[in-house]
Order: structure tokens, then C-alpha cells, then sequence
């Protein structure tokens, strides 16, 4: 059975939500994995907190919250409305909503990787008059290179099947936030679609091989790139 228009949207979408989503979040995702390992006590108690959530909140929940906040009559989303930027039942509210889902995967193995690096050398350079943002780029973040990968190849891969907060914040309307997770539901709960369905889920399995081969790739090459650091 040959895929629809707007099965092929909804691929589309999803690759357009879930590279916005990691790309976006990238740089808040190493920000706070930097803050965890080398922040004081109360501040990686709090952020401990914070990125957990979305992995322990059912997802229909975090998608209820976001609705509360960034809805059209939202305590953020009002006003961000009458400049222009809108979330609720918009793409870019189906990449913030795989955002936050993806964050504590993609937060986790950076924190690991750099909380895995010596900090003598850190002091080292520090004591050599190196500022804090020479030390992050020259030492911190090429050594941390391979965790910071894996992290965005977990957040793409999350964010890609995110499922449960996209569509209770932005619905799955088609051609609009019809994404592949909410086109593959659709098709298993229409009676004949069962061929359709079995489609798209080897769609989604071929983008999700296509990561790993990538995030394989792409991990050889930053520890080897982190080794050359050295």
C-alpha cells in the first residue's frame, strides 16, 4: 500500500521537528549539563529536579502544562502572541513540546562526559590566566566532545517519535503538526489501515537505523577529535 500526501508530511514534519528541537536545545542541553557537574550543591539539586521531570511526568501532562503556558490564552503564550510568535497548534510547538521531552537525554551523557574529565588540567589552565570562556572552548568542550554527540543523537532520536506531549499541546492536524508518531496512531485506529500502518511504522524503523549508523559515526569522529585534544 502506497503512503499518502500527507503521510509524506508528517515524515517531513517530523525530520523538521525533531532537527529544530535538537539544534535548539543543544547548546541550553550543555549550558545545564555544565552547570550539574561544576555547579554548587543547591543549584545541581535544583536542576537535577528540573531535567528529570519530563522523564518521570506522564507525557500527556507535560503536553497539558505546555498547553497552560504557551496556549493562545496561556500565561506565556498571550503575550507571545502579540508579538508574533505562536506554539499552540503550530510546528514550532511540536519542536518545543520534543524539546523538553528530549532534554534529560540529551543532557545526561554530557554531564557524564564531563564530569568524567580531569579537572587538573582545567586548574592548569586556569593558573596559566586562561578566562573561563577560553578554558570552556580550548579544553572543556573538544575533550566532552563525545558526549555532547551522543546527547544530540538521543535528543534527535526522542524527539523524532515524541508522541504523547505533541499532541496534546498542538493536536495532529494535517499538512499543520501531523507528525509520524501521530500519522502512525491514526492509521492503527482506522479499521483497513492496518497496511498503511505496518508502512510507516518501517518508515520510522529506517530513520531510526539511519541514527544509529549516524550517532556510530559521529561518535568515532569526536573521540577521535577529542583524543587529538589530548
Amino acid at each position: 500500500m502506497a503512503l499518502t500526501p500527507d503521510d509524506w508530511a508528517a515524515i517531513q514534519l517530523s525530520l523538521k521537528v525533531a532537527l529544530a528541537a535538537t539544534a535548539l536545545g543543544l547548546p541550553l542541553a550543555l549550558a545545564t549539563a555544565l552547570a550539574q557537574a561544576r555547579g554548587r550543591f543547591a543549584v545541581r539539586v535544583l536542576l537535577d529536579v528540573l531535567v528529570t521531570l519530563p522523564l518521570v511526568l506522564p507525557p500527556v501532562a507535560t503536553g497539558y502544562g505546555l498547553l497552560l503556558l504557551f496556549g493562545r490564552r496561556g500565561l506565556i503564550g498571550e503575550a507571545l502572541e502579540k508579538v508574533g510568535i505562536v506554539f499552540a497548534f503550530d510546528w514550532t510547538g511540536a519542536a518545543l513540546a520534543a524539546g523538553i521531552m528530549a532534554f534529560p537525554l540529551m543532557v545526561r551523557p554530557m554531564r557524564l562526559a564531563i564530569e568524567a574529565l580531569d579537572k587538573e588540567v582545567d586548574e592548569v589552565a586556569r593558573t596559566l590566566g586562561a578566562p573561563p570562556l577560553v578554558r570552556f572552548f580550548r579544553i572543556t568542550l573538544p575533550l566532552a566532545l563525545p558526549g555532547v554527540a551522543a546527547g544530540a543523537i538521543l535528543g534527535f532520536a526522542k524527539a523524532l517519535g515524541e508522541f504523547g506531549a505533541t499532541i496534546t499541546f498542538v493536536a495532529a492536524i494535517p499538512g499543520e503538526t501531523l507528525t509520524l508518531p501521530a500519522a502512525i496512531y491514526g492509521a492503527t485506529q482506522s479499521p483497513g489501515d492496518e497496511a498503511r500502518a505496518g508502512m510507516l511504522c518501517l518508515v520510522a524503523a529506517a530513520i531510526a537505523v539511519g541514527a544509529v549508523l549516524v550517532s556510530d559515526l559521529v561518535g568515532r569522529l569526536a573521540t577521535r577529535t577529542s583524543r587529538g585534544a589530548l
